[in-house]
């Protein structure tokens, strides 16, 4: 599920920065840095119990009280400035692109169409069933 959801990211973030200041290449590498880094940070966020606050970024909450909403803009100022933009225009291309990036993930979440019926919230809830010990194994295996 998630592979598809990084895949998507990216496909996203490139038609979205296609007009920054990088070039094609540099953009495309923030790109692939930002989404990720994004997914990375969903998955740590459920390695520690933060189960709540992913389910919260993609149920429609306000995405400006998210702390992995904020998570997500910082980490992709950081792939933006680490592939040449000026801390600035980062930081400005990451508030214009990261909320459009995470609604596109939320409408696979409510999404009823059959291709999409893989991106379904209880899929992350059924991360913390059993014992601690196998709750990163799970986490792995579900978010590739």
């Amino acid at each position: 599920m998630f592979e598809s959801l990084k895949r998507m990211a990216m496909q996203k973030l490139m038609q979205k920065m296609a007009s920054n200041a990088l070039s094609g290449e540099a953009t495309s590498a923030a790109a692939e840095q930002g989404a990720s880094a994004i997914m990375e940070s969903i998955k740590s966020k459920l390695g520690s119990g933060g189960l709540d606050q992913v389910q919260a970024l993609f149920s429609g909450e306000n995405l400006e009280s998210n702390s992995l909403f904020s998570e997500a803009k910082q980490k992709m100022t950081e792939a933006l400035q680490n592939n040449g933009m000026s801390a600035e225009e980062a930081t400005a291309e990451a508030e214009n692109t990261t909320p459009d990036l995470i609604n596109s993930l939320k409408e696979k979440f409510h999404s009823s169409d059959e291709a999409d019926k893989e991106f379904d919230l209880s899929n992350l809830a059924n991360l913390i069933s059993g014992n601690a010990g196998d709750l990163l194994n799970k986490a792995k295996n579900l978010l590739g």
